[in-house]
């Protein structure tokens, strides 16, 4: 069998082998009324995708094929499907369903529809079963399925559409603007959407990393200041309660500095965690105390604001970071790093993120260069 009754991509099958994947064929969730099928250009390479497959933050629904920044051309519409037609480009992220009939949908909060289905490693309410982007093709309801304005290239936008939106959203929501001074914790995937985007938004922009190694990098990215918090001494007291709230874009919660980061908000100041660490955060009540501060999270952002998101970055010239070299490579990432081999791949490399390329379709990584060791294998479709 083959499309549009069976779709086929590369699946992790043992957590313990997390790094090698098997090409299989696949049966797509059942087509309705309001789905599009998008054939994949390319597809980016996220954290999520790591943690999810070895196990880290849970255990995965096995065969499991990662990807939910996904760029592709549409094939074909449901009869209830407005404003996409055959052959457009568009975007898919990282949820591929919401009801969109209870209060929460309804008030423009999909994103946390206590039914919201995850691109891959989740079922749908019929039973069904949600495959990602590794993928020749997905079946996405219409509602997650975005236009990408023609601006955009397509290496440069894939890993908007987690990465990306993940961190716009956190930011305009809590008022992202001029006169707003806003802290960024961590330089790697979110991290660097996160400064580029306060940035565009017109905030005065702090950086933290641990070491100032990365310090060129946010300048350029567009930071106003630089903190290496394992460097620079005594930064909280030089800093203390000067920001309106802080992004944590962080992958990890080893040596975490809490207390530090909470010290710097002003009073009723948010610290919003979008990093997902498999530890779990050392907290004291106390720590809130002294400046009312507050501790939350963000999950992706809804349609309008991907939309908004798309149009920003096309408006400001906004994508990833990406540099092409034409060597050959497989992608086979162990502990050690790339292993090169004669097959036709492209790699893109740059500090904020990779990219392979491959004839018929192109993987990014929107991870930290330091957590590129842990990426998934993958073989040529």
């Amino acid at each position: 069998m083959a499309y549009p009754d069976t779709f086929e991509g590369f699946a992790v099958t043992d957590t313990a082998k997390w790094s090698t994947t098997k090409k299989i064929e696949f049966t797509p969730k059942r087509f309705q009324e309001h789905d599009i099928d998008v054939k994949i250009h390319a597809c980016g390479i996220c954290g999520s995708d790591v943690h999810t497959v070895c196990g880290g933050w849970a255990k995965p629904d096995l065969p499991v094929i990662p990807g939910h920044e996904i760029v592709g051309e549409v094939v074909r519409v449901g009869p209830k499907v407005k404003g996409f037609e055959i052959g457009q480009r568009v975007g898919v992220g990282a949820q591929v369903w919401a009801c969109l009939e209870c209060d929460t949908c309804k008030d423009n909060n999909e994103t946390y529809c206590p039914q919201w289905v995850d691109t891959y490693n989740a079922t749908y309410p019929d039973g069904d079963k949600a495959w990602g982007g590794y993928s020749s093709h997905i079946r996405v309801h219409d509602h997650f399925v975005f236009p990408i304005p023609d601006e955009l290239p397509t290496n440069a936008v894939a890993p908007m559409l987690c990465a990306g939106i993940t961190t716009y959203s956190p930011l305009v929501r809590n008022g992202a603007g001029p006169g707003k001074k806003v802290g960024i914790i961590g330089i790697g995937g979110l991290g660097h959407f996160a400064i580029m985007w306060a940035r565009a938004l017109g905030c005065e922009v702090y950086t933290f990393s641990r070491t100032h190694s990365k310090e060129a990098d946010a300048k350029k990215l567009g930071t106003d200041h630089f903190i290496a918090t394992w460097e620079d001494k005594d930064w909280a007291k030089k800093i203390g309660r000067k920001l309106d709230f802080i992004i944590s874009c962080g992958n990890s919660a080893t040596n975490f500095d809490m207390d530090g980061y909470l010290s710097v908000l002003k009073v009723h100041g948010k610290l919003i965690s979008v990093g997902l660490p498999e530890e779990p955060f050392t907290l004291s009540a106390g720590s809130f105390i002294k400046n009312g501060c507050y501790l939350g999270s963000s999950h992706l952002g809804n349609r309008q604001e991907m939309l908004d998101m798309l149009k920003l970055a096309a408006d400001k010239g906004i994508g990833s970071w990406l540099v092409e070299d034409s060597s050959p490579w497989t992608l086979k990432f162990q502990s050690m790093g790339l292993v090169k081999d004669s097959s036709p791949w492209t790699l893109k490399f740059q500090s904020m993120g990779m990219a392979l390329k491959f004839p018929s379709g192109t993987f990014f990584c929107s991870m930290d260069v330091g957590d590129i060791g842990r990426c998934i294998a993958a073989a040529q479709l």
